[in-house]
């Protein structure tokens, strides 16, 4: 009797385990030229369909794509204005927030969270006169008032009218050039995702060791199953050309350090979402084949498509 409650238990903590807890639509996967289908993913707690849109590079393409796979439900107006409740911006290039500048004459009243020098770039280059008009409710007058700028600090925030919290960590992006990553809580469940970044060696950096620092503890207890981090160049890239970004090579390099602190067990329950590839000639599959062939953690690789929910522990 005891060992079948004990069997019982295993198998109840295993189902636990297995449960899902994160939806990802992902609006746009890749890290330049297809301005139709560059980086923008929307999570939310899994079957709610309230979302934090993490980058907003592509969003209407994106939102009628995944209404098509049936992702998503309703019209491409009421995903915009109802369903999205928020903005995550990493860093102020283009290809992280143009979707949400061309977008904002027909988006609903919401915040848009980022570090204070990406809402810098956004109150003093963006949404002014001259590039476009100011949708926000600071800077450049006349102000629309349309987007709050909910500066990150260190203290996690709620994610209005969503069962999500969002705390933000700076990233070095061509370094001292900044970029920045969100660690999205629901309950007891984490999910982090990284903007552009570089590798701690190559950045002359520490910001990934800090990073990994306040992670480690919630990958140990298994409260944090899913990272998506960009991988943009495949391992024929120079160090000297990477402008900021990673490799296969250096992905694997910055993931051994995080074992370092984890444990190997611990990282082969890992779901890596690989973002940003650049999409010049086969790039995307030469990455696909490096990260495949050379999985020495056994962590668990995914590859996302635009539109297709993925939904994750």
């Amino acid at each position: 009797m005891k060992k079948t409650a004990l069997s019982l238990f295993a198998i109840f903590v295993h189902i636990a385990c297995l449960a899902q807890n994160f939806d990802i639509i992902p609006l746009g996967i890749y890290g330049g030229e297809q301005e139709d289908n560059l980086s923008a993913y929307l999570v939310g707690a899994s079957g709610n369909s309230n979302f934090l849109c993490l980058d907003a590079g592509t969003i209407n393409t994106g939102i009628r794509k995944a209404i098509e796979l049936k992702s998503l439900s309703g019209t491409e107006e009421t995903v915009l204005k109802d369903q999205i409740k928020g903005y995550f911006i990493s860093h102020g290039h283009l290809d992280h927030l143009s979707g949400l500048i061309i977008n904002s004459p027909a988006d609903s009243k919401k915040n848009i969270f980022g570090i204070a020098p990406v809402l810098q770039i956004l109150q003093n280059h963006y949404f002014i006169t001259d590039t476009w008009i100011n949708f926000a409710d600071q800077g450049q007058k006349p102000m629309l008032g349309k987007y709050h700028y909910h500066e990150l600090q260190d203290d996690e925030i709620v994610v209005e009218n969503t069962p999500l919290f969002l705390t933000g960590y700076e990233l070095s992006h061509v370094n001292p050039y900044k970029s920045s990553a969100a660690l999205v809580r629901k309950d007891d469940h984490y999910l982090l995702y990284l903007g552009d970044t570089g590798a701690d060696r190559i950045e002359k950096s520490d910001r990934l060791n800090i990073l990994w620092d306040r992670i480690a503890p919630l990958i140990k207890k298994g409260q944090l199953n899913t990272i998506l981090i960009e991988v943009s160049f495949p391992n024929s890239q120079p160090e000297n050309l990477l402008f900021g970004h990673l490799t296969p090579n250096l992905l694997l390099e910055e993931l051994s350090r995080l074992k370092g602190k984890t444990g190997q067990k611990n990282l082969e329950n890992l779901h890596i979402v690989v973002t940003h590839r650049k999409p010049t000639k086969d790039n995307p599959e030469i990455i696909k084949k490096e990260l495949l062939s050379n999985n020495l953690l056994k962590v668990h690789y995914i590859f996302p498509e635009q539109g297709k929910k993925i939904s994750l522990p």
